[in-house]
């Protein structure tokens, strides 16, 4: 391949993956079902989207790039919310899950598919990873609880890194036993003791970098970026794959432990991480042949169907045995384990090694990986929504709105957004505010809202909007900068008085409430006179003198008058309007 077909093999791939990551998040589907038939296809249908002939060690830098994936996982893994029946859980499914998984596979890829018992095997290791990179947006289409999806995350980010090592023992068992050499299970120790070293030590660098150089912003990404590169880069030198672990060790590091108290995961960052997950399943796809996938088809059709139907639901049931969760929330565990990253991996990189080994029917590991793949996708990322539905572990897809601050004109909306048929959440800082909120029977949201939300990953859970309605203008501008990564939806902030000369609040961006005539000082005034806030119909004519703030879609949507969208309805939708000082507002509908 000349280096015209190099450049054009790379640009391709480049765009093949974010072209697919784009029409997959317009079609509100995982990425991946965009992106293993495409990378399959170019693979197919082109000369230049070959990895191994664009990259010298193509399997190496897989490698490396998983792991920076795993990094990004485990920035997510809050160990707060790992306790109680859902680390019991947890661990369950990786420590019961892994032996079931693999010997259920191993048993049916050995009768399916007439291989070599090495070949069932190895196969059967790389099936039983999952991974948070098919289970995070499966999930967040999904909405399911709050303790389904922290049980169903950790559970994916952990069993890629152990997965990762068994598949190394295994290989590694293999080219023994090809070499009449004996496989003792010291090995295995000394892999896991090699990842959590090598994690160690990318702890004490990442401590030097972010706490004693006090590097941030883009210094502070590329550190990370680098650490995590030549501590996996040393780990998999001395044992394959155990790099994976040392990723995962730091990152959970960095989410969890108070030295590292700065917000660790920038845009670049995320943008880093999505664009070598759409590269890596170009990639990895295009290297499956087509005339390998056909003889394999029908087997891999009846082996994705065990393991949905069988296999799965016979893990949860063990994983969940004497524990709390409801049958919905086990019925849901059961139907969720696609598989993802690390499989397709470890596949492209153990089938290329055993191939060129020697090792008879190794060449069907990759496309037999490859299907099950694009068929545990398929089934649970088009099944999922309806059976969370059915089982009843779905959260509302009504509007949860988080109110910040509170005067009496909050708390008032509060009511009027409560009498419309939405669940109210509210915020306040000091003691006299969070006192007048629960006088009031709102919900208060416990804890120090901000210390929660600057840690890197942390997620204001089961709220939808945020409304900062504070009568500090720059605590509104600066927490609806923070705030804009840590909510599910939007964050809107009251405006600052016209010509205010506030430290930030003119120059920040965001959702501005209402307009800059209506103000939060503005409201407080006309709020002490006696404007008060009406709950009506929008069948209803809107009264004279009265002005439109939200409108509540029929099926519980929260959209706000904002400064560049008017207020638009139907007769089916309920307006929360602002009335003058002689109107009342209706009751609370919703007691």
């Amino acid at each position: 391949m000349n280096e015209e077909q190099i450049l054009l093999g790379i640009g391709l791939t480049v765009v093949l993956a974010v072209g697919s990551q784009i029409l997959a998040s317009r079609l509100r589907v995982p990425s991946l079902i965009i992106l293993l038939p495409v990378g399959f296809t170019a693979g197919a249908l082109t000369d230049v989207v070959h990895p191994d002939q664009l990259a010298p060690d193509f399997n190496s830098l897989v490698s490396l790039a998983v792991a920076v994936i795993l990094y990004d996982a485990g920035l997510g893994l809050e160990l707060p919310h790992l306790k109680g029946e859902t680390r019991s859980v947890v661990l369950r499914l990786i420590v019961l899950g892994i032996p079931i998984t693999w010997g259920a596979c191993l048993g049916l890829i050995f009768a399916l598919f007439d291989v070599p018992f090495t070949v069932a095997a190895m196969t059967g290791v790389i099936l039983v990873v999952s991974g948070p990179t098919v289970v995070g947006p499966i999930l967040e289409h999904v909405r399911p609880t709050d303790r389904l999806r922290r049980i169903l995350t950790w559970e994916g980010s952990l069993i890629d890194p152990v997965g990762g090592i068994l598949g190394a023992v295994v290989f590694h068992i293999i080219v023994r036993s090809q070499e009449n050499r004996e496989f003792r299970f010291g090995i295995f120790v000394g892999g896991m003791a090699v990842g959590l070293i090598g994690g160690v030590v990318g702890i004490t660098l990442l401590w030097l970098a972010l706490r004693r150089l006090r590097l941030g912003g883009t210094l502070g990404t590329l550190a990370q970026l680098a650490s995590v590169v030549a501590v996996s880069a040393g780990c998999d030198m001395v044992f394959d794959d155990t790099g994976l672990i040392a990723a995962i060790v730091m990152g959970i590091a960095v989410a969890n432990l108070p030295g590292f108290d700065m917000p660790a995961r920038r845009p670049f960052f995320e943008t880093v991480v999505e664009l070598t997950i759409g590269l890596l399943f170009i990639s990895i796809s295009a290297t499956v042949e087509p005339k390998s996938v056909a003889p394999v088809i029908l087997p891999s059709l009846a082996l994705i169907a065990v393991l949905v139907v069988v296999v799965r639901p016979l893990v949860a049931l063990c994983a969940a045995a004497r524990t709390d969760l409801g049958s919905g929330e086990r019925g849901f565990v059961g139907w969720m384990a696609p598989r993802g990253i690390v499989a397709a991996c470890t596949a492209s990189t153990f089938s290329t090694s055993l191939v060129d080994k020697g090792v008879h029917d190794a060449d069907k590991i990759l496309p037999i990986t490859f299907l099950v793949i694009v068929g545990t996708v398929l089934v649970y990322a088009l099944t999922a929504g309806p059976v969370a539905a059915r089982l009843g572990v779905a959260r509302s897809t009504r509007t949860r709105p988080l109110l910040v601050g509170g005067s009496s004109w909050a708390i008032d909306l509060a009511r009027a957004l409560r009498a419309a048929g939405l669940d109210v959440l509210m915020w306040a800082g000091p003691a006299t505010e969070r006192e007048r909120i629960m006088e009031s029977d709102i919900e208060l949201a416990a804890g120090e809202l901000f210390a929660a939300i600057t840690n890197p990953q942390a997620m204001l859970e089961g709220v939808t909007a945020v409304l900062l309605l504070t009568d500090d203008d720059d605590f509104n501008a600066l927490a609806s900068v923070v705030m804009q990564d840590r909510v599910e939806g939007p964050v809107y902030r009251v405006a600052p008085p016209p010509g205010s000369q506030g430290v930030v609040a003119p120059y920040t961006g965001g959702h501005v409430l209402f307009g800059p005539d209506l103000g939060g000082r503005t409201l407080t005034s006309r709020h002490e006179r006696g404007a008060r806030f009406r709950v009506q119909s929008a069948a209803e004519a809107v009264p004279p003198g009265h002005e439109t703030l939200f409108v509540v879609r029929a099926e519980g949507l929260l959209e706000p008058v904002t400064e560049g969208q008017a207020a638009s309805f139907t007769r089916a939708d309920t307006l929360v309007l602002l009335g003058p000082a002689d109107t009342d507002a209706l009751p609370d509908r919703s007691t």
